[in-house]
This record gives C-alpha cells, sequence and structure tokens, in this order.
C-alpha cells in the first residue's frame, strides 16, 4: 500500500504516529442520514485521503453569504497582508484572545501557514471580533488543503454559513459567552455530580465552564478532536455541547474522591484532556457524548437565545472581567430567617446561568410582611424568577426555583390554573439536600419534541423560534422581550399534562407540582401545608407530608452594578 499523500504542511513521522493511515476508502453515498452514521462510526477517519473528499464536500456544500472570500482573494491579499515577515513572527488576530495554534502534527511550515490564513480571514471578516476556536480549525482544515489558499476559503465558508439555523462557530464575545452559560446551563442538568465537584471547589465555577471551547478547540489530541470535526460538520454546534459534557463525566469519574483545589482545577481539567488518551478512546469518547440525550436542537437555540438577551440587559457584549459567583450571595449582604450563606449558594449554584450574576433580593418574609397569601402575590408581582422558601416548625427547610411570574395566575379568571416552565424545580435543605428537576429532562422518553415551526404558537412564539441565534444576528428590542420561553411545555407532545403542572395560586392556596399529588401546598394563611409525590417534578415528599410553617420567603433576582 502506498504511503498517504499528506500535505507538504504536516510533518510526516508525528501524523503517522497520531492517527496511522489505513489506506483509501470509498463513499458512495452524501445523503445526510448516512453520513450521521458513518461520521458517528468514524467511517472515514483513520483514511487520509477519504477524510479530505468528505471535508471538501461537507464544506462546499455549506450555504454561504453571496460575497463569500474565496482562493482567489486570498492569493490577491495575502502578499499585501504578511508583507515581508516570517510567517513564525506573525502576530495573531485579535479575535483569537490570545488562543495559541495547536501543532496538529503540522510542521513549522504549517504552522506559519495557520497565521498567515488567520490575519488574512481578519481582513476579510471585520465583523469577527471573538473566535478563539479559529486557530484549532484552520489547523485541522490545513491538513486536507491542498494549499493555504484552499484552506482560507474552507474557513471562510464555515465563518459565512447564512442557514439561520445552522449555528457552526461563535464569532462575537456575545455569542461565546451566552454559549458557555449555556454549557453551564446543560452541565447542571446533565452532569449534576460533577457539577456539584465544580460548584464545591471552585470560586468561580463560570469560569470553569467558560473553558469548555477550549478543551475542544486546542486540548484536545489531533486524533480526538479530528473525530469530533467529522461529526460537527454533519450535525452542527450541539456536537460540541455533546462531547464536552462527556469530557466532564468523564473527568468527574477520574478524579472521584481525589483533593480538588479552587485555584487548579481550569488547569487539571486542561491537563485530563490533553491527557485524556490515557482514559479514554476517541470511540467511548463519542459513545458517552451520544449517549447523552440533550434537548432538541431549537430547545438549545432558545436558550442560547435567553442567555443573548440577559447579557444584552446586563450590558456584557465585549470582555470585561466577570463577578465571582460567590459574590451574588455575600456574608455581608445576606440574611435570611431561613437559611445561611452556604444554603443560598446552594441554590444558586442550580439556577440559570442567565441569573446566577444576580443578587437575592428579599421580596417577602412571613416575619415581616406577615402570613398572608395575598400580600405574598403583591410583593411578588413583577417578578421573574423567584425562589420559594418554607421553614417548617419542625426546622425543615425545602423550596421552590419558580420560572414564571405570580401575576400569570390572573389569566385564568380567578380559578386555579397551572402555569411556568419545564425550568421550575423543587428541593430539599434540611435536614439532606435533595432537587428535584422536570421529569421530562431526566426522561426524554416521555416526550418528542415537537417541531417549534408546526407546533400551534402565538405568533410571537413561533417567531422566536424561527429566528437564529448565529453570531450575525442582532434581535431588536421588541423581538428580544417576546421570546418564547425556553422549555415551555408547548414545545413537547407530552402524553398528558400531568406531566407539566408546574405552578399555580389562587387566593386560598399556593401549589407547586401536579399529577398524581403535590410537590408542595400552602393555604391562604401561610400556616399549613403538605408535600408529596407529583407526576411533575416525580419527587418524594420535602419534608414531613404534613407540616405546620415556621416561615416563608420569596426572593428575586437583582442584576449588580456592572464593574
Amino acid at each position: 500500500m502506498n504511503p498517504p499523500a499528506y500535505s507538504c504542511f504536516v510533518d510526516r513521522d508525528k501524523m503517522d504516529s497520531a492517527i496511522p493511515d489505513l489506506g483509501p476508502k470509498e463513499l458512495s453515498c452524501m445523503e445526510l442520514p448516512e453520513l450521521k452514521q458513518l461520521a458517528r462510526q468514524g467511517y472515514w477517519a483513520r483514511s487520509y485521503a477519504l477524510r479530505g473528499q468528505v471535508y471538501q464536500r461537507l464544506i462546499q456544500d455549506i450555504p454561504c453569504r453571496t460575497v463569500t472570500p474565496d482562493a482567489s482573494v486570498y492569493r490577491d491579499i495575502v502578499g499585501k497582508i504578511v508583507g515581508k515577515h516570517s510567517s513564525a513572527s506573525l502576530p495573531l488576530p485579535e479575535f483569537v484572545d490570545n488562543t495559541q495554534v495547536p501543532s496538529y502534527c503540522l510542521n513549522s511550515k504549517g504552522e506559519g501557514a495557520v497565521r498567515k490564513i488567520l490575519l488574512c480571514i481578519s481582513n476579510q471578516f471585520p465583523d469577527v471580533s471573538f473566535c478563539p476556536a479559529l486557530p484549532a480549525v484552520v489547523a485541522l482544515l490545513l491538513h486536507y488543503s491542498a494549499d493555504e489558499a484552499e484552506c482560507f476559503e474552507k474557513a471562510c465558508r464555515i465563518l459565512a454559513c447564512k442557514d439561520p439555523s445552522r449555528k457552526l462557530v461563535d464569532q462575537s464575545f456575545l455569542a461565546f459567552e451566552s454559549s458557555c452559560m449555556t454549557f453551564g446551563d446543560l452541565v447542571n442538568k446533565y452532569c449534576q455530580a460533577a457539577h456539584q465537584l465544580m460548584v464545591a471547589v471552585s470560586e468561580d465555577v463560570l469560569q470553569v465552564y467558560a473553558d469548555w471551547q477550549r478543551w475542544l478547540f486546542g486540548e484536545l489530541p489531533l486524533s480526538y478532536f479530528a473525530r469530533v470535526f467529522d461529526v460537527f460538520l454533519v450535525e452542527g454546534y450541539k456536537v460540541l455541547y455533546r462531547v464536552a459534557l462527556a469530557i466532564l463525566k468523564f473527568f468527574h469519574k477520574a478524579r472521584a474522591g481525589q483533593p480538588l483545589e479552587s485555584d487548579s482545577v481550569k488547569q487539571d481539567i486542561r491537563t485530563f484532556v490533553r491527557d485524556i488518551a490515557k482514559t479514554v478512546s476517541p470511540e467511548k469518547l463519542l459513545e458517552k457524548a451520544f449517549a447523552i440525550r440533550l434537548f432538541s436542537r431549537k430547545e438549545i437555540q432558545l436558550l442560547q437565545m435567553a442567555n443573548e438577551k440577559a447579557l444584552k440587559q446586563k450590558g456584557i457584549t465585549v470582555k470585561q472581567k466577570r463577578q465571582f459567583v460567590h459574590l451574588a450571595v455575600h456574608a455581608d449582604n445576606f440574611h435570611s430567617e431561613i437559611v445561611g450563606v452556604k444554603e443560598m449558594r446552594d441554590i444558586w449554584s442550580w439556577v440559570p446561568e442567565r441569573f446566577a450574576l444576580c443578587q437575592p433580593l428579599l421580596l417577602f418574609s412571613s416575619l415581616q410582611h406577615g402570613y398572608s397569601l395575598t400580600r405574598f402575590y403583591f410583593q411578588c408581582e413583577g417578578r421573574e424568577p423567584t425562589v420559594l422558601l418554607i421553614k417548617t416548625t419542625q426546622k425543615e427547610v425545602c423550596g421552590a426555583y419558580l420560572s414564571t411570574d405570580w401575576s400569570e395566575r390572573n389569566k385564568f379568571g380567578g380559578k386555579l390554573g397551572f402555569f411556568g416552565t419545564g425550568e421550575c424545580f423543587v428541593f430539599r435543605l434540611q435536614p439532606e439536600v435533595q432537587r428535584y428537576e422536570w421529569v421530562v429532562i431526566k426522561h426524554p422518553e416521555l416526550t418528542k419534541p415537537a417541531s417549534l415551526e408546526s407546533t400551534s404558537l402565538e405568533s410571537t412564539s413561533l417567531e422566536s423560534a424561527t429566528v437564529s441565534p448565529s453570531p450575525s444576528h442582532s434581535l431588536s428590542s421588541e423581538s428580544s422581550d417576546r421570546l418564547s420561553p425556553f422549555l415551555a411545555t408547548r414545545h413537547f407532545n407530552l402524553p398528558s399534562k400531568t406531566e407539566s403542572l408546574f405552578m399555580a395560586g389562587g387566593s386560598d392556596c399556593l401549589i407547586i407540582g401536579g399529577g398524581g399529588g403535590q410537590a408542595l401546598y400552602i393555604d391562604g394563611d401561610l400556616n399549613r401545608g403538605r408535600t408529596g409525590h407529583c407526576d411533575t417534578f416525580n419527587n418524594q415528599p420535602l419534608c414531613s407530608e404534613n407540616f405546620l410553617i415556621a416561615a416563608v420567603e420569596a426572593w428575586g433576582f437583582q442584576d449588580p452594578d456592572i464593574q
């Protein structure tokens, strides 16, 4: 068998060791369902020539903007931009945010070519302001390009994708940061054990999760990253979330029981990813990634859009120093009759990332405002979301995170009606800590996500569902205020309503969770309550099944001053 015809940018000896080539294969079908399966199986992973052919076809099929720079543009501009500088001394564009070019078995000529291509991309895409993933993408594509100009054209096509439903790479800090927040939300729901570890050892867990793209685009060895990129080109951005979640699961398993230090956890994960071959093969990594049953692509888009909206409202659109999460719940400015600082931090670690930087704001306290459900509603209306805390006379503590404004109860004409979204959850803190989320999150087999375009939604919801959260997309203030809620039950084909009874309020009672029972029931005098299993949260009783109330509090979320 003839040796593979590596490009002139590749160090042959290193490449042979990293990804041994098993020779050419043929690929007769380029239809998406078959390609999806073949990519996951690694059909072209061990054939250098075939992988190059597949990349060329997949990237050529990306729908791009009318004016997209091609190879001829590169040949025209590269001399003017690079000048007489040696390739090795060329500075990297600001948008890579000090990200280094991964070697990926490139020789010195290849490493210099990556710098030249990145500078030319910067010249042709002035709207790309933050894209730390791009050096890794260009370095990999260079393997499978005849020359620098062809690699430049492939990278430009990835950046210029115009399909609103096909997000490929983040190109602004707003898009990047909202992706980090979305990843944090997914960790919170799908990797709860790892999330608890991160919260316990990290001074700022959001900073750990902000590193997630670096795990993939830079730290993963070439053979692993190439396999991820194979599937990414076929299936899109959601693959990246899946693989990063799988990495975190393997890291947690490998480090279980071992001490972790707050100042080193980020570096520990990076080291783990660099040395991942000691722990798991590329096949096992992808197998774990695709075993995670994530939300639908459209639900993740809605979550991403909600996170972008929250960042815009906070004025965070360019890179700036982030406030530590622990400062959101600080001993100097937090006081509750029910929970301490540590317990409130535990609750804050569970809330969606777009609210995690907010500070807790006491809205209602039965000891201050009286034991009145009417007063409770009055104090809470206009606030979204809220946290409900209950302390029983037996010193048990439980509560709920409630996604929706209590004023929604008024839409039912005085009758008791349920509202809220799948972001609601219930919990107990004393005698032991336990959180119960929407049953659909852990058991997605109960439902199939409905197509947002075909579901009968209000016109505003349909509008939001068909808008892309792509980096180039800019929501108007009007449309961003009318986003369809993330995990709204109308997006799902539920067999019955019992799995979506989140919150209800009337003049004589307040109910959290329904179907086969109630997670929490509180009477109108805030005096008595009961708890039991309910279908919506599939929970155990949160405290004694029938209890007397010692104190009730409701907390809102207040934006801190932007530093």
